[in-house]
C-alpha cells in the first residue's frame, strides 16, 4: 500500500517495497522483487477475486511471484483458479481482519504449518519494529484433491507430472 502523507491510500499502480519502503510503480516493484528471489503474499479484504472468474486473473497474481493469498473470504472460483495456479489460499479466522491485526503493508510475513485440507496454519507477521504477532488462518484448500494440485505446482505441473509418470486418468 501506498500512503500520502495525510495516511490516505493513494489509488494507481504505485506500490511500496519492503522492507526499504521505496515507492515505485507496481511492475517495477514486482521484477524487485523477482530479481530478490523473494515470494510475495497478498494480505486481503472479504470477497477476494469478486469479479474475476477468468483464469487470468490468478494467472496474473502467480506470475507475479505470488505464493499465497491471505484474505477474509474468497469468491468461489477465483479460489479455485488460486490453486490450478499453484497459489495457496489462506482464509483468516472469523473476526480476524488485516485491520484487527493492525497491518500496514509494512510487515514481512511467514507462514507456518502443514498444507491440509482445512487445517489450520499460522501467519506469522513480523513488524518493522522488530516484534512478531501470529494469526490463526484456515488452509483453503477444501479437498484432498486440491492439496495434491497445490503440492504438485498447480494444474499444469500436475498434469504434466501424472503424464511423465504414466498415472494420468483421462476419461
Amino acid at each position: 500500500m501506498v500512503r500520502d502523507e495525510k495516511g490516505e491510500v493513494i489509488q494507481g499502480s504505485l506500490a511500496r517495497v519492503e522492507p526499504e519502503g521505496k515507492v515505485m510503480r507496481m511492475w517495477e516493484a514486482i521484477e524487485t522483487y523477482m530479481n530478490r528471489e523473494q515470494p510475495l503474499i497478498i494480505i486481503a479484504g472479504d470477497g477476494y477475486g469478486q469479479g474475476s472468474s477468468r483464469d487470468w486473473a490468478a494467472k496474473g497474481v502467480r506470475l507475479a511471484g505470488v505464493e499465497v493469498v491471505v484474505a477474509e473470504d474468497f469468491e468461489r472460483i477465483h479460489r479455485q483458479n488460486l490453486v490450478g495456479m499453484g497459489a495457496l489460499p489462506l482464509q483468516f479466522k472469523e473476526g480476524v481482519t488485516r485491520n484487527t491485526l493492525n497491518i500496514d503493508g509494512s510487515e514481512v510475513f511467514d507462514i507456518e504449518g502443514e498444507v491440509s485440507a482445512g487445517g489450520e496454519m499460522t501467519l506469522v507477521i513480523n513488524r518493522t519494529d522488530g516484534t512478531v504477532d501470529k494469526a490463526s488462518v484456515k488452509c483453503r484448500l477444501d479437498t484432498a484433491d486440491e492439496v495434491k494440485m497445490y503440492n504438485a505446482g498447480g494444474m499444469l505441473q500436475r498434469f504434466a507430472k501424472e503424464f511423465i509418470d504414466g498415472t494420468l486418468d483421462i476419461v
